[in-house]
């Protein structure tokens, strides 16, 4: 997943599309940069202007599951696009939008409404924006009048469910909901909010996870040599034959069950190590990645300014060339030389009354 600027997400704004897989993807990503809430959505808000009328349902489709799917990460999104959605309710209107997307659109605000995504007076705020009326917009599904409902068999307030395991391995529980894409009515099978598997690290949460690692179990040089240090006894056998009296044998079981407790917890934080280790080698290689995707656009964008450099310099050189090819006015004789003036308008008309 590549790296948040704002050039990134207009490019990736204008190459939205209204399939499912489109919106879900680019929703997933502003999601994963969620930091970047206030710039993301302000900069939403300024290419849903500019987009042609078609395309934005599209943008409100792509809040909506923004909206949604980012609750439980944090109300970032919820509460950015809270201060911009009436505007973007009026764009759509004022932009002779054809029915069915107001349809789908009420839709939206119905389903908000059901769910709680916003309180009604906000609601009614977006309905009168986009309706003129402040009233909510009933959900109908699959042609009866009545509110979207989920098909899952827990509550709405578990947008996370518990893995289970089958006969095929774990799979996370789904749920699905009736949609409108493009005017049609679909189901739509979402799973939990998760960040996908391969997604590249940001840099500081790179430097993080390298910096606590300074400080893993096998950099911990005192209880290496507390651990080389244990009496030969507490890992011989042997030494139970060298017993002559109980307290001895109390003594040899204290410094075992020291050892014990030493390797015990040296051996768990190893074992975190290792874990933290494998993370970071994952965490690397996707970084390593998403670098070198970026090396490849830094290439390509140069070898695209490179050439448009050489065609401007090529129109710099015709130019020049044009220019010399130009007769010099200044080095032209004085025509007017020795010649009368033009009479004046004044003159001309006293002339034409004489």
């Amino acid at each position: 997943m590549s790296s948040f600027t704002e050039t990134g997400l207009v490019k990736k704004l204008f190459d939205l599309n209204q399939s499912q897989q489109s919106i879900q993807t680019l929703s997933l990503w502003l999601i994963h940069h969620r930091k970047h809430h206030s710039i993301i959505v302000k900069t939403w808000l300024k290419e849903l202007q500019r987009a042609p009328s078609a395309k934005k349902l599209t943008f409100l489709y792509l809040a909506n599951d923004v909206i949604q799917n980012s609750k439980k990460k944090g109300p970032e999104f919820g509460r950015e696009y809270e201060h911009v959605l009436v505007k973007a309710f009026k764009n759509v209107a004022q932009s002779s939008p054809e029915p069915k997307t107001i349809n789908s659109l009420n839709r939206i605000l119905g389903i908000w409404c059901d769910r709680g995504v916003y309180e009604e007076p906000k609601i009614k705020e977006y309905s009168t924006a986009l309706n003129g009326t402040e009233t909510i917009p009933r959900v109908e599904v699959n042609g009866s009048d009545k509110k979207r409902k989920t098909e899952s068999n827990a509550g709405e307030s578990e947008a996370v469910k518990k893995p289970r395991a089958n006969a095929a391995g774990t799979e996370k529980k789904a749920k699905s909901e009736v949609v409108e894409v493009n005017g049609k009515v679909e189901t739509h099978i979402t799973l939990s909010p998760h960040q996908p598997d391969g997604d590249p690290p940001e840099p500081e949460d790179l430097i993080k996870v390298i910096l606590d690692l300074e400080n893993s179990a096998s950099s911990d040089a005192v209880v290496r040599e507390r651990i080389a240090s244990l009496k030969p006894e507490v890992s011989e056998l042997a030494a139970l034959d060298k017993l002559e009296d109980k307290e001895a044998a109390m003594k040899l079981a204290a410094d075992v069950n020291d050892a014990i407790k030493i390797l015990n917890d040296y051996n768990a934080r190893l074992a975190v190590e290792m874990d933290d280790r494998k993370k970071l080698t994952t965490m690397l290689r996707d970084f390593l990645r998403e670098q070198q995707e970026l090396q490849q656009q830094a290439e390509n964008r140069l070898v695209e300014y490179q050439n448009k450099l050489s065609k401007i310099k090529e129109v710099q050189k015709e130019v020049r060339n044009h220019m010399n090819n130009l007769p010099d006015l200044t080095s032209l004789p004085d025509v007017t030389g020795g010649l009368a003036p033009l009479p004046s308008a004044g003159d001309l008309f006293n002339a034409h009354h004489h």
